[in-house]
C-alpha cells in the first residue's frame, strides 16, 4: 500500500502457513523509511516465551482490586465477542460463568474476561474502482459519522483501493486528518478488495498500538483483480490474529448484475462470519448513514475474552472456536466471534514444547 504522496516499492514476503502455501503479500508503504529485515548475525536472540497467534507474546488480563494487569507468560487466545438476545438486542450484562468456550470441540478455560468500551485500531477500506464514483460521497460522510461516534481514543487509518491500495491517511486519533484522506480518493480502475485486506491486517498487525483491532470494507462489487484469493486472505488474516472485519456491500442500483450481486454478498458474508464482524447490505445510499451508527455501536458493546488453549501451538493447524452464552432470564443468547484461527509460535518455543514431551 501506498501513501499518495509518497511511494515506495517495498513487498513483504509472507511465511507458509499452511502445507504448500506460500507467496509475496501485498504491502502498505507508508510515508516513513521502510522497515529493513533484521540482520540474522546481529538480530536480537528470539524469546522462548510462550506466544499467541499472530507469533507474538500474549497478553495474560488479570483481574484484582487495582484494575487489570497485563502478563506475558502464557499462550493465550483473546476473542471479541458481541451477544444478541432472541429479538437483536445486545446483552451487555453478562457474568463470566455465562460463557462457555470451545476449542476444536473441547471445553476451554475463560482466563480473563471484561465488558468495556475499548479503544480500538481500526482500518478504513474504501473501493475507489470507477462504478464507485456516484456513491463516494455517501460513503465518505459515513466513514467520518462512524469515526465521530467511535471512542475518542480510537486510531485509524485509511486506505482507498482499486487495482492497489493505497494509504490516504495514516493512524490518527484526529478526524479533520481522516477527512482530508478522503478527499484523496479518486474513482478509476478494478477491484482487488483481497489483496488490500491482507495487506491491512498485515499493516494493523505492525503498527496499531491496540490489541483490538477492525477493518471496514466499503465496497460496490466483486473482487476482480486480487492476485490472493478468498480463501487465502481469510486465512493469513486468521494466522495474524487477525481483525474483526466490518463489511459494507453497496450491491444496488438498475445497472446492478443480480447475479454477480449474489456473490458479492456471499463474500462480504463470508469475511464478517470467519473473523466475528457483519456484513452490511443497505438498499440504497440514504441507509449508509444508519449502517455507520449500527457498526459504531456494536464495535463499542462487545465482551473481551481470553482463554489459555488447551492445545499446544507448536502442532499448528487452525482451531475451530465456539463459544455459547447461557444465562437465567435470557431463553436465547447468540454470540458472534471469529470462528477460529491459526496458531503461530517461534522456532524456539516449538524445539521447547518438543523436548518436553
Amino acid at each position: 500500500m501506498h501513501l499518495r504522496t509518497k511511494v515506495f516499492g517495498a513487498i513483504l514476503a509472507v511465511g507458509s502457513f499452511t502445507a504448500g502455501w506460500a507467496q509475496q503479500q501485498p504491502s502498505l508503504t507508508v510515508d516513513r523509511d521502510p522497515i529493513a529485515s533484521p540482520d540474522p548475525e546481529t538480530a536480537p536472540a528470539q524469546s522462548t516465551a510462550p506466544v499467541g497467534p499472530g507469533g507474538a507474546p500474549t497478553d495474560k488480563i488479570s483481574g484484582g482490586k487495582g484494575g487489570y494487569v497485563l502478563h506475558r507468560d502464557a499462550y493465550e487466545v483473546r476473542l471479541n465477542a458481541t451477544v444478541l438476545d432472541g429479538n437483536g438486542r445486545t446483552i451487555l450484562t453478562l457474568p463470566q460463568d455465562a460463557f462457555h468456550v470451545f476449542e476444536d470441540g473441547t471445553p476451554q478455560t475463560v482466563n480473563s474476561f471484561r465488558q468495556e468500551d475499548l479503544p480500538v485500531s481500526m482500518g478504513i477500506l474504501i473501493d475507489s474502482s470507477g462504478s464507485m464514483y456516484d456513491k463516494r460521497d455517501a460513503v465518505n460522510k459515513a466513514a467520518v459519522r462512524l469515526i465521530k461516534l467511535s471512542n475518542p481514543k480510537d486510531e485509524a487509518f485509511l486506505v482507498d483501493f482499486s487495482f492497489e491500495p493505497y494509504i490516504d491517511t495514516d493512524f490518527t486519533s484526529d478526524i479533520s486528518k481522516l477527512e482530508q484522506g478522503l478527499n484523496y480518493v479518486k474513482s478509476s480502475g478494478g477491484t482487488a478488495m483481497y489483496d488490500a485486506l491482507l495487506a491491512s491486517a498485515d499493516y494493523l498487525a505492525k503498527n496499531a498500538k491496540q490489541p483490538k483491532q477492525v477493518l471496514l470494507v466499503v465496497t460496490d462489487g466483486e473482487d476482480n483483480a486480487s492476485a490472493t484469493s478468498l480463501e487465502d486472505a481469510i486465512a493469513r488474516i486468521q494466522e495474524l490474529d487477525g481483525p474483526v472485519i466490518y463489511a459494507v456491500g453497496l450491491l444496488f442500483g438498475k445497472d446492478t448484475d443480480k447475479r454477480e450481486s449474489r456473490h458479492a454478498k456471499r463474500v462480504l458474508e463470508s469475511l464478517a462470519e470467519q473473523t466475528g464482524g457483519i456484513a452490511f447490505f443497505p438498499r440504497n445510499l440514504q441507509e449508509v448513514d444508519s449502517v455507520a451508527d449500527q457498526m459504531a455501536k456494536d464495535i463499542r458493546e462487545q465482551y473481551t475474552i481470553t482463554y489459555h488453549s488447551t492445545k499446544s501451538p507448536a502442532l499448528g493447524g487452525y482451531r475451530q472456536v465456539h463459544v455459547d452464552a447461557k444465562y437465567k432470564g435470557f431463553n436465547k443468547l447468540t454470540v458472534r466471534t471469529r470462528t477460529g484461527y491459526y496458531p503461530k509460535v517461534s522456532g524456539a518455543a516449538a524445539a521447547a514444547d518438543k523436548s518436553s514431551k
